[in-house]
């Protein structure tokens, strides 16, 4: 049982939501990754989901655009995200994180050399957004032989066929995605993605989290009523822009939001 499996185990027997934040690595520089990675657990973080900076991130809003540009200007590379979890592996062991990203870094690094180096840096999933699994017949059993989880996104617009094979390929969790549309879209409907959640657990036991458009912590509390997780990425990145230019503020801006979200939640 990787630390996936394990985190919503212990969640479940405590009659509890995951709650997933999203950061980019290297955003507004590399060597505050780590620190914010800590702090996010320090508010409350089950998950953390990495995200790997590219230049043409497609299912990407603006904020999560602009943080890619910045991680990359700042030289933030795919193999540097292995040393970061490697340092916040040296003093948190159980926190599982995944990396979120694009085919393309993957693909320059190779399959096997990428998982390897994912592996053994602490990564315990990999969430490869235009990667899909009808594709996935080389880079899934490869992450599978290193002990990663291949996490799958579906959407609100996906046949009940096609989730069907989602779910057959999906490891660790399933990503909802709870609007049409990019990253950063406008609010959500809890009890519409209640409606699209139900016909998944009849095809899974994976644990179904949401992500997109959730902003707050009436928003989390909302979505942790009817799915397992919740995910939460361009209301922290957003904190993180506003602060580019004082890495100091970003830490305790982005535990004052996530711990908001936490409280609700398990309230």
């Amino acid at each position: 049982m990787n630390r996936i499996d394990q985190r919503f185990a212990e969640l479940k027997a405590q009659g509890r939501k995951a709650l997933i934040p999203y950061i980019t690595a290297g955003d507004p520089g590399p060597e505050h990754t780590v620190g914010f990675m800590h702090a996010l657990v320090e508010a409350g973080a089950d998950i953390i989901e990495l995200g790997v900076p590219f230049s043409d991130p497609m299912a990407d809003g603006p904020v999560i655009q602009k943080a890619c540009e910045r991680a990359l200007l700042k030289g933030t590379r795919l193999v540097d995200m292995f040393d970061m979890v490697r340092e916040f592996r040296q003093t948190d062991t159980t926190t599982p994180v995944v990396l979120m990203g694009y085919l393309n870094p993957v693909e320059r690094i190779g399959y096997e050399a990428f998982a390897d180096a994912a592996s053994a840096a602490g990564v315990d999933g990999v969430l490869t957004v235009d990667m899909p699994p009808e594709e996935a017949d080389e880079f899934g059993p490869v992450l599978k032989s290193f002990g990663l989880a291949s996490i799958f996104l579906v959407a609100p617009t996906t046949s009940n066929a096609r989730a069907a094979t989602i779910c057959a390929h999906g490891e660790g969790y399933l990503y909802y995605v709870s609007l049409k549309g990019v990253t950063g879209s406008a609010s959500l409907n809890a009890e519409d993605v209640a409606s699209h959640l139900a016909p998944l657990r009849e095809m899974t036991t994976l644990p179904l989290c949401v992500g997109f458009g959730i902003r707050d912590g009436a928003s989390a509390a909302a979505v942790a009523q009817v799915a397992d997780g919740v995910i939460v990425g361009s209301a922290l990145v957003n904190r993180i822009a506003e602060n580019a230019d004082n890495p100091a503020a970003i830490a305790p801006q982005l535990k004052a939001v996530l711990g908001e979200m936490r409280q609700a939640m398990d309230a």
